[in-house]
């Protein structure tokens, strides 16, 4: 095919993928997701294609921002650097073109100028040193051994057997050992050895031979070759003004030691055939999987864990009960113990005989020294807990060969090496139960600060709502979150939400165990892309509920949710000495006398409590802003970022029953009263209990409930409460649980649960 029919091809992708993104096109709605991911197919089949690729993307790219496109800059951008990341011979001229774009970007608002910052940074090293991206990518994802970058990544894919079909989960696990069968350590050293010579040496790299040769060579010569041109890369990388010229040459001697100075002269003079040694492709291996059906409540816990242990000292389940790992448990040696002293500290109240000086070698001596029995003690943490197992470097944050993006000191002497990225694939009850996980996960960090300065955590979501249904049990509010993120985030709605039916569609699969089935896995290739390029995230709010039963002998419990809590009225009644008598005067009617305290939700965040009495049928407290309060201005023009106060109050709707008097005689009518608070307490006024049902998921429910209470994470319930009792706190602090969410438009539960802590 000629240059002109192949850019023509390009060019009528690109526009297909563009169409996409300015959803003009109902019939592609079908198939949203499906273009960009042959774009990239094409070029993993052939890579000479990759400069005509960034061409077209580049001048696509100039021309939204002269046309103020902004919907269509930040999906573009991360398919540029898409294809940057993986391509081989770009001329330097495009690097420049695409970094003095992103600096351009910089006057724009978030997420545009947070985006820009990130590829004009790794734009830059990658100009100076090409390969760099793709060398470290592969290093942290497979977790090959290197001193220079000891960054390790992981995936973990949690999906509930209780949400999620059989079928999708043995079909979703087929798909991924198919693929990360064939990539094996030497496999991916391979990679990177051949990416950065043709990387860096370009048209004179002879590549047929050069893969041959890595083919041919044994275990312990590919890893001296590998870290070789490791050294080359991240030595140039870290220095402070990395010359190319100067990383040309070094990796000049590496390619002629391999082939031989012949073979590369005859490389540089073009002496091969370029027909018949055409450049074959270098995959880009996707990260290392593991697939957990969730059935633990402590799970996510314990992978983590285990994620951070050597290998050689990792255990299996068998040992995860006595799993002590140097201080993750609770230290009951640092227990404050209270010591009554009789010395008045008066000289003249010393025993007789006690101002005789001591031996210094006496025992009298040796406990005579000043002591603190039972204080705070201050923890010394073992050396291998604050170091990585294989790295044998000096302490401290390593920086000199780059690091992971967003990622700091939090401990002196301690750097986060680990990055997990936890994928949930689910619905709204799935992402309850994340939170619950997540909430415990720091609640266990106040008591033992171990996971949170070694471990970045990363959480994305991909919804997998069931299999259509009959209209009249179909349950769409099951996937409000996704819809909520689609909304914001263009990106995230044809790259994520597009999943669902192909998920499906994979599960009516037969199965097959043959090659075949995993010549281009999509739902693997997507969720690679989604993980590696969903670099903004959003931030959600979690939210505590007290809830305090008929039963008094009962403790109140706390629980948490994260999208929505909704209250019943329930058709039993308290006994005659339950917990509140009902009111006189009070007319029968359907739902139940409620006492409603809230604290609005104001902008100027002044504390203003309102207190109503009123007869309803329930209430609904949603976290996630409606849609009619999220999307505004142009559909062009989506929101930068999700608007803080949605994210930080609760919208609150009661169903409330109107009493009505006529001629007729007497009537009920229902009407919904939404307002939004930052923290309310309902009680129930008469004999009715309550019903609660947290994260739309059954399993979830507290039925016999009299007064629940519910408020933020972050802020806990404000202090005018007139007693303990009536205090939903109790007054117990809370831990702060904001949630970041992994999407690429982004504004964490996203490209990083990044921006809290873990």
């Amino acid at each position: 095919m000629e240059s002109s029919d192949v850019e023509l091809d390009l060019e009528r992708s690109v526009q297909a993928v563009l169409r996409e993104l300015s959803a003009q096109a109902p019939a592609l709605q079908s198939n949203q997701g499906m273009w960009r991911w042959s774009l990239h197919k094409k070029v993993e089949r052939d890579p000479s294609k990759s400069p005509a690729l960034v061409r077209i993307l580049l001048r696509e790219l100039e021309k939204a921002e002269s046309e103020d496109l902004r919907h269509v800059i930040i999906p573009l951008l991360h398919t540029l650097m898409y294809v940057l990341t993986k391509a081989t011979g770009i001329a330097e001229e495009l690097y420049r073109r695409t970094y003095a774009f992103c600096m351009r970007l910089l006057t724009l608002p978030a997420p545009y100028c947070t985006v820009a910052l990130d590829c004009a940074v790794r734009l830059k090293t990658e100009t100076a040193v090409p390969g760099t991206l793709y060398q470290r990518l592969v290093i942290a994802e497979q977790n090959l051994p290197s001193e220079l970058y000891p960054y390790q990544e992981r995936v973990f894919l949690f999906v509930d057997p209780e949400l999620v079909s059989p079928s999708v989960c043995s079909a979703l696990l087929l798909e991924i050992q198919a693929a990360q069968e064939q990539q094996t350590p030497e496999a991916c050293m391979r990679h990177v050895v051949s990416h950065a010579l043709q990387a860096a040496l370009g048209e004179a790299c002879h590549a047929g031979a050069l893969q041959r040769k890595l083919q041919a060579s044994p275990r312990h010569a590919l890893e001296r070759i590998f870290h070789a041109v490791v050294a080359a890369v991240e030595q140039m990388a870290s220095e402070p003004s990395p010359s190319r010229e100067g990383h040309l040459e070094r990796l000049e001697e590496i390619y002629c030691s391999l082939l031989g100075p012949a073979a590369a002269a005859r490389g540089r003079c073009g002496g091969h055939d370029a027909l018949q040694d055409r450049p074959p492709s270098i995959p880009l291996p996707s990260p290392y999987i593991t697939f957990h059906l969730w059935t633990d409540e402590e799970q996510l816990w314990k992978e983590l864990v285990l994620f951070l242990r050597p290998r050689s000292q990792m255990r299996l389940s068998a040992d995860l009960e006595a799993l002590d790992l140097q201080g993750l448990l609770p230290d009951r040696e640092l227990a404050r113990v209270s010591v009554l002293s009789t010395d008045s500290g008066i000289e003249r109240d010393l025993p007789l005989g006690a101002d005789e000086l001591l031996t210094p070698s006496s025992p009298e001596m040796e406990h005579g020294g000043l002591q603190r029995k039972g204080g705070m003690k201050k923890r010394a943490w073992p050396l291998d807990l604050l170091m990585l197992g294989g790295w044998d470097g000096p302490p401290g944050l390593h920086r000199r060969t780059g690091r992971p993006d967003g990622d700091g000191e939090l401990l002196p002497g301690v750097s986060r090496l680990h990055t997990a990225r936890v994928l949930v694939l689910g619905d709204d009850r799935m992402l309850g139960r994340l939170a619950q996980a997540y909430h415990s996960l720091r609640k266990r960090e106040t008591q033992k600060f171990c996971l949170t300065p070694r471990l970045s955590l990363q959480l994305y979501y991909i919804p997998v709502l069931a299999a259509k249904k009959p209209a009249a049990s179909r349950q769409p509010e099951l996937g409000e979150l996704a819809a909520f993120l689609g909304r914001a985030d263009p990106w995230y709605q044809n790259t994520v939400n597009t999943l669902c039916p192909a998920i499906h569609k994979l599960a009516e699969m037969p199965p097959s165990l043959g090659s075949s089935r995993t010549v281009d896995p999509f739902i693997l290739d997507v969720i690679t892309y989604y993980v590696r390029m969903g670099t903004q995230p959003i931030y959600f709010q979690i939210y505590t509920v007290k809830i305090f039963f008929g039963d008094l002998s009962q403790d109140p419990p706390e629980d948490i949710f994260l999208t929505e809590l909704t209250v019943k009225i329930q058709d039993s009644k308290l006994p005659k000495d339950g917990f509140s008598p009902r009111r006189k005067g009070v007319a029968e009617g359907p739902g139940a006398e409620l006492s409603i305290c809230y604290q609005k939700a104001l902008l100027s965040h002044r504390a203003q409590e309102v207190t109503v009495s009123l007869r309803a049928t329930g209430l609904v407290l949603k976290a996630l802003p409606g849609s009619d309060t999220e999307v505004s201005g142009p559909t062009h023009c989506p929101p930068t970022a999700a608007p803080l106060p949605d994210h930080t109050c609760l919208n609150v709707s009661v169903t409330e029953v109107v009493k009505t008097s006529n001629l007729a005689g007497r009537s009920f009518s229902v009407v919904t009263n939404t307002f939004r608070t930052a923290n309310i307490r309902i009680q129930s006024q008469d004999q009715r209990l309550l019903t609660l049902l947290l994260d739309k998921d059954s399993r979830r429910t507290f039925r016999d409930v009299v007064r629940p209470a519910a408020w933020s994470c972050c802020s806990g319930w404000p202090c005018s409460c007139p007693s303990s009792r009536d205090c939903p706190k109790s007054g117990k602090s809370t831990t702060r649980s904001c949630w970041p969410w992994r999407r690429v438009t982004r504004v964490t539960l996203s490209r990083r649960l990044n921006g809290t802590g873990l």
